[in-house]
């Protein structure tokens, strides 16, 4: 069904609506909400956390307005029993006409530090005595365009009467696991009159999806060619020969996993692997065993990265072990004269290993004889890149590797076509990182200690989540951060990293940094796949509970990679017991694995598919949570159903189908 043909929606609004890959009405039922806002209940200032969305009612005493600072703003002064505070909203300059002086009911967050009192965030309101909008429990949708709340609220109701939605659980196996019905959770997901309900209808809809998905594994495993085409004759003795090449011992998981390529590389059948370690567990020194196995067979072999700094520093490396070898690398930015040598070289065969980034992955690189791929941080990769690779040799052996630590029974789940071997210990140069949550009062005392560091040579990174703040005030921006940092630390040489940035730009910076150009990196995110900097031995991260667990270990896995002592400083910006919570398991543990089945437990089955906020799958939104238990009750019914008498060809057909969407979800 068309989208215009819901009342309100016009052809610009249409168009708003596809910016969020929202096409039809049907697809409109997925765009879940981001957030709610829960009116229910009334809440007095002096029982509110920093950073909480409360409904209270207060007493309007003065308003003004100022359009020519750099951010306009409208302030009140308001008062609640005998608490004075204020109100602010950025760039809403008409709430000067709209607001007086009065009791009302405000809703919005509450900001309350750096010793400036108490204050509401762009709070909406209401006269009290006339509220009716300010009610219930409201869903905050992702918006585009000139679309508003209002809008997209009028259209999905319109749409949840129109739409039917089917379901794919096979009737008997909804009534034996009583199931509510799937558009009867649609509608509590989107006009709920409970947490209940929105905790109900997100179990249902994940439940769906996840059965889908799981389904879709089952037929991609059922028309998966495991048949080997390429003989490796190398010898245990050749292998464990390379090995000794490195100036460290391996430890006893290195040694197991190396053991494992070697044994499937000398199986029937081709090697499909996924290699997960913690951060500094010697994957890569894996992977280069597995690549010497290759070459020494006679093959080619190709290492693929996604960013252009570690392609090159992949690139160091394989030149180091591999003397009598030619190795080339190959990326966006090599030139032209030099790309056309190395095609030339591969196709020839005269290139023995490449190593690259996307380059490597386009239509005009042949090779004579590819036989062994590794992708390194595979989630950085679409399935679809990865086979376009592979399917440039004849049967290739592909090993991906992930530092992204996922509990081995969910990779079971969502690597199912996948063998798996995890090192699950670290070599014994890597110190300890200490890990710290600083109050606000510390953070100017953070900061001296940063710039003696940076005396001493050491360098620091500075993460923040976002390039651009926000108007309720609760995230400082990258480039804030940056402008901020540079007045409070004269003497330090910093550099500025996003991912608006060009890869040249970002590239250029990343291999600066290494270089020791500059003392601290204020950088968002992009630096969670990076290059290993020796000398950086400080990790800052702001508002660090608004990052999974298992992305903190990520970022703070970006120092400790030398014999020098490490740190890692994390500055929340809420004070919420959940928010306590989290990043107490970071503070207090470093193993990947644990810090990911506690990230599991504390926020639900959906965190650990991916992030997009208006997409396909209710399983990547993040404020809507769902039992863990509900991704392995997908699994049962999904093998109940294959297994049992139901129409199969149907399920696979619709399961085949889901996947061509869901493909960049499934290893993503």
């Amino acid at each position: 069904m068309k989208l215009t043909s819901l009342k309100f929606v016009s052809e610009k609004r249409e168009k708003d609506f596809n910016k969020l890959n929202i096409y039809t009405a049907e697809q409109l039922l997925k765009l879940y909400p981001r957030d709610y806002l829960d009116l229910t209940h009334v809440t007095l200032l002096r029982d509110a956390y920093h950073n909480d969305k409360i409904l209270t009612v207060c007493e309007v005493l003065n308003v003004e307005a100022n359009r020519y600072s750099k951010r306009p703003y409208v302030k009140a002064l308001c008062q609640q029993s005998g608490q004075i505070f204020t109100a602010i909203w950025f760039n809403q300059p008409y709430v000067a006409q709209k607001l007086t002086t009065g009791e009302y009911l405000f809703y919005g967050r509450v900001q309350n530090k750096y010793g400036m009192g108490c204050q509401m965030v762009n709070p909406s309101f209401e006269k009290a005595e006339k509220s009716q909008r300010l009610q219930g429990i409201i869903p905050v949708y992702p918006l585009s365009g000139s679309l508003t709340q209002g809008v997209v609220r009028t259209a999905v109701m319109q749409a949840l009467q129109k739409v039917d939605c089917p379901a794919y659980i096979p009737q008997p196996l909804q009534k034996k696991y009583n199931l509510i019905p799937l558009s009867e959770a649609y509608f509590k997901l989107h006009s709920p009159a409970s947490q209940r309900d929105i905790k109900e209808a997100s179990e249902r809809i994940a439940l769906e999806e996840y059965f889908l998905l799981i389904s879709a594994f089952k037929v991609i495993k059922g028309d998966r060619d495991d048949a080997r085409m390429n003989a490796y004759p190398v010898t245990r003795a050749e292998v464990e020969s390379f090995i000794s090449r490195f100036p460290f011992e391996f430890t006893a998981g290195q040694k197991e996993a190396v053991e494992d390529i070697f044994k499937t590389v000398k199986s029937p059948r081709k090697m499909n692997r996924l290699l997960q370690g913690d951060v500094g567990s010697g994957k890569t020194a894996v992977a280069l065993a597995g690549i010497y196995m290759a070459v020494k067979s006679g093959y080619q072999a190709a290492m693929i990265a996604p960013t252009e700094v570690l392609a090159v520093q992949n690139g160091g490396l394989l030149k180091k072990y591999f003397p009598e070898y030619t190795v080339k690398v190959l990326t966006g930015s090599t030139p032209a004269a030099e790309k056309r040598e190395i095609k030339k070289g591969l196709a020839s065969g005269a290139v023995d290993i490449i190593c690259g980034t996307h380059a490597v992955i386009q239509d005009d690189v042949e090779f004579k004889r590819l036989s062994f791929v590794v992708c390194d941080e595979q989630h950085r990769f679409g399935v679809a890149q990865r086979s376009s690779l592979t399917e440039k040799g004849d049967g290739c052996d592909v090993l991906v590797m992930s530092a992204t630590p996922i509990p081995r029974t969910l990779s079971l789940i969502f690597y199912g076509d996948l063998d798996i071997t995890t090192i699950k210990d670290k070599p014994r140069s890597r110190q300890e990182i200490s890990t710290s949550i600083i109050p606000e009062r510390k953070y100017k005392d953070m900061l001296r200690y940063v710039a003696e560091q940076a005396a001493k040579g050491l360098q620091t990174y500075f993460v923040c989540p976002k390039i651009e703040g926000d108007d309720e005030g609760t995230v400082m921006s990258v480039t804030e951060l940056f402008e901020d940092l540079k007045e409070k630390m004269p003497g330090v040489r910093l550099a500025l990293l996003h991912g608006k940035m060009r890869d040249k730009q970002k590239n250029e910076i990343m291999a600066a940094f290494k270089a020791k150009e500059y003392d601290c990196l204020v950088s968002t995110t992009v630096i969670e796949v990076g290059v290993d900097v020796p000398d950086a031995t400080t990790m800052i991260i702001y508002n660090a509970e608004r990052f999974g667990l298992s992305q903190l270990h990520q970022l703070r896995g970006r120092v400790g990679r030398s014999d020098k002592k490490s740190y890692c400083f994390l500055l929340p910006g809420s004070d919420t017991e959940e928010a306590r919570e989290r990043l107490n398991v970071i503070k207090n543990s470093s193993d990947g694995f644990e810090i990911a089945d506690a990230d599991l437990k504390l926020r639900g089955g959906g965190d650990f598919m991916g992030t997009r906020q208006s997409g396909r799958m209710l399983s990547e939104i993040k404020n809507l949570k769902f039992p863990v238990s509900t991704v392995f009750l997908a699994k049962a019914i999904s093998d109940e159903a294959f297994s049992g008498a139901f129409d199969i060809k149907l399920l696979s057909r619709i399961a085949a189908e889901k996947y061509e969407s869901l493909k960049d979800v499934i290893l993503n």
